[in-house]
């Protein structure tokens, strides 16, 4: 089996080429989004193991850039996140698994192969949060009445803080996280309401009347 793995952490990422490669496994690997979506075409892996949380290129936009040129691919996320907005977000983009950095090595490569051989797997602690998606996610999708429903609630905040007019930096320093993150936020709701500027995603909130804000002079 050959993996190509993405994370930004470098410390991980070895750490984890060694484990992979004392099982067996042929282990090719980048710390940058982009340069790991090139890297798809040369190394031909049979799965891509995948980091959520990267700057410059997050792993979304990476999954969804792979899904997309390379659609018979399996990748996986490979995360410390439990939030099921996450979990929902990557299943819903194409991911073909959903697996938690503190899994147990052997655990993590039996995921691999069953994932390999086409199954979808997510990790064990998260098996409430993936069926109650099974159970209520149909019927959610079908009350969605505008595009704002996709976003998750950290996506929401910023957006309403884009409709006051607030920079980057400010967000940032208002919620209390780096501007990286709040760069790959403001990506994922450019994306998710089809707009192509901060600009626009101010007007469509303000215009909607989702937020109480009313500047959108960003």
């Amino acid at each position: 089996m050959k993996v190509l793995v993405i994370d930004d952490h470098s410390l991980f990422r070895v750490g984890l080429e060694g484990l992979l490669e004392r099982r067996g496994i042929k282990v090719f690997s980048s710390g940058e989004g982009r340069e790991g979506i090139r890297m798809v075409s040369d190394v031909n892996p049979d799965v891509v193991l995948l980091d959520l949380r990267m700057p410059e290129t997050g792993g979304i936009e990476v999954l969804q850039t792979l899904h997309e040129k390379h659609v018979e691919l399996p990748v996986v996320m490979l995360t410390t996140s439990t939030d099921e907005d996450d979990l929902a977000e990557c299943l819903r983009t194409g991911a073909s698994g959903y697996l938690l950095k503190d899994m147990e090595p052997d655990e993590l490569v039996l995921a691999l192969k069953e994932i390999v051989a086409g199954k979808t797997v997510v990790a064990p602690g998260l098996t409430g949060a993936l069926a109650n998606l099974v159970k209520h996610g149909d019927r959610e999708e079908k009350e969605q009445s505008t595009p704002f429903d996709s976003l998750t609630p950290r996506e929401y905040e910023i957006l309403c803080h884009l409709a006051e007019g607030q920079s980057n930096k400010m967000i940032a320093r208002d919620l209390d996280i780096s501007d990286g993150t709040v760069k790959l936020h403001v990506k994922a709701i450019l994306r998710k309401l089809s707009v192509h500027s901060r600009v626009e995603a101010a007007v469509m909130a303000v215009e909607s009347g989702i937020c109480s804000r009313s500047r959108v002079d960003v």
